[in-house]
């Protein structure tokens, strides 16, 4: 009983703060919308939980315990060794046996089974929920009730950022930022993606709020706090974006003339300088760091033999064998739950949800706006970034539950490309006539 209300008032104060935040007051959406949403997102952070406690019941290799579990193991140290404790939180002064004896050797995912020389992000997810122990006196639930908000702020500031490129989309922007399922199911628990969306946020906020707002401090604390949140998560997902973005901003100084050609110059090059960093640093060989995330997952399916699992051959690792993966690459992340619908109510909601995307395509093209009124840049912004991430996601993982996980940052974009060709008079002239 005593759990339940300290996870109902954490819900209660998280309502009241979407009341009076100036930061919840929305063109489009209310405080009341957007605190029916926060009360959802619990419900599918909830859901999360219930599916790996009693569904999955695999603690060990559930991500929604791992990192629970790693937190509180360096939560322990604050009562007898408190100076221990805020050392792990910043990693000042830690890498040394001591440590590793007493406290990462006894979490079971702090070190990688396979060390790539890649920052470990869940080094940050068990820091996280280290700190969220503070607050939640170790009571599982208020984690997911603050996963669930801190998600929804970064949802509310790409929301903010997608009504004002593209006004009069504001119900599609809604239901393309916070209603797809797998974003609703995926983006609600104390996981990576629910700290990603906060870090994209309001980095994308305030990116597109330079010159525009009077406070520039207030500016810069988001896009610096956003950036950082990435780089410590999934930074692949701001790699994938930052060509799209330099080819938006060359577009914007110097006019939308030969757009496309610009873009294809930002990528390209973004794609030599990726082939040639690894004379720079063994390191730094991006290729090698995919193919072996492949190799891994490939590893962990012999081992587990996921049901959802798409017959995938290791490619050769050099740009060739990249670009021979590449189509099935984008089969896997953009068709594969097709395939899923019979192997359970996560597999159904896949395929509903993948049908759903592709059916927007052929509904952008009947409800096409004047090709004058596209703005051509941003198109090619949200297209470009949901290409390279859908490619990267293809070629690391042939597992479709995963997929399905990983892709939820480019549905967002998906959205914003779809809102971007419909015309809204168009979609409102249709409702009108075939609502009775």
């Amino acid at each position: 009983m005593a759990d339940l209300l300290l996870t109902c008032g954490y819900v209660a104060l998280f309502l009241y703060l979407i009341i009076r935040w100036p930061f919840f007051r929305v063109e489009g959406l209310g405080p009341k919308a957007i605190g029916v949403l926060f009360l959802l997102k619990v419900a599918a952070g909830t859901g999360l939980w219930w599916i790996y406690t009693f569904h999955y019941a695999d603690r060990a290799n559930a991500d929604i315990y791992k990192f629970f579990d790693d937190g509180n193991v360096m939560f322990g140290a604050l009562r007898a060794h408190p100076v221990d404790y805020l050392q792990m939180l910043t990693g000042i002064g830690t890498r040394n046996p001591y440590f590793s004896e007493h406290y990462y050797e006894v979490m079971n995912n702090w070190y990688r089974r396979w060390e790539t020389g890649y920052y470990n992000d869940a080094h940050t997810m068990i820091r996280y929920n280290a700190v969220l122990r503070l607050f939640s006196f170790g009571v599982y639930h208020v984690h997911t009730v603050f996963s669930a908000f801190l998600s929804l702020t970064g949802l509310v500031a790409l929301y903010k950022v997608f009504t004002g490129l593209v006004p009069g989309m504001g119900r599609v922007a809604a239901i393309g930022l916070f209603l797809w399922p797998s974003m609703l199911f995926w983006s609600s628990g104390p996981i990576k993606e629910a700290l990603l969306f906060l870090g994209l946020g309001l980095f994308l906020l305030a990116l597109f709020r330079f010159g525009q707002h009077r406070n520039g401090a207030k500016v810069w604390i988001m896009l610096l706090a956003g950036l950082f949140i990435q780089l410590s998560l999934k930074s692949y997902v701001l790699a994938c974006m930052l060509p799209g973005l330099a080819a938006l901003w060359w577009c914007r100084r110097t006019g939308n003339r030969r757009a496309v050609l610009k873009f294809g110059t930002a990528h390209l090059a973004a794609a030599l300088l990726i082939l040639a960093a690894p004379l720079l640093s063994p390191r730094l060989d991006v290729v090698a760091m995919i193919h072996q995330k492949l190799r891994d997952m490939l590893g962990v399916v012999a081992a587990t033999d996921p049901g959802s699992f798409i017959p995938t051959t290791l490619f050769e690792p050099n740009a060739w064998g990249l670009a021979q993966a590449s189509p099935h690459a984008l089969f896997l992340t953009f068709l594969s739950p097709l395939a899923t619908w019979n192997i359970g109510a996560l597999g159904i909601m896949g395929a509903v949800e993948n049908l759903a995307l592709l059916a927007l395509i052929p509904l952008a093209a009947v409800w096409a706006r004047p090709w004058r009124e596209v703005d051509l840049p941003l198109l090619l912004h949200a297209l470009c970034f949901c290409l390279a991430l859908g490619l990267l996601i293809g070629w690391t993982t042939p597992v479709v539950g995963a997929v399905m996980r990983y892709r939820i940052p480019l549905l967002p974009f998906y959205t914003l490309a779809f809102a971007l060709v419909a015309d809204p008079r168009r979609i409102a002239r249709t409702l009108r006539t075939s609502l009775p």
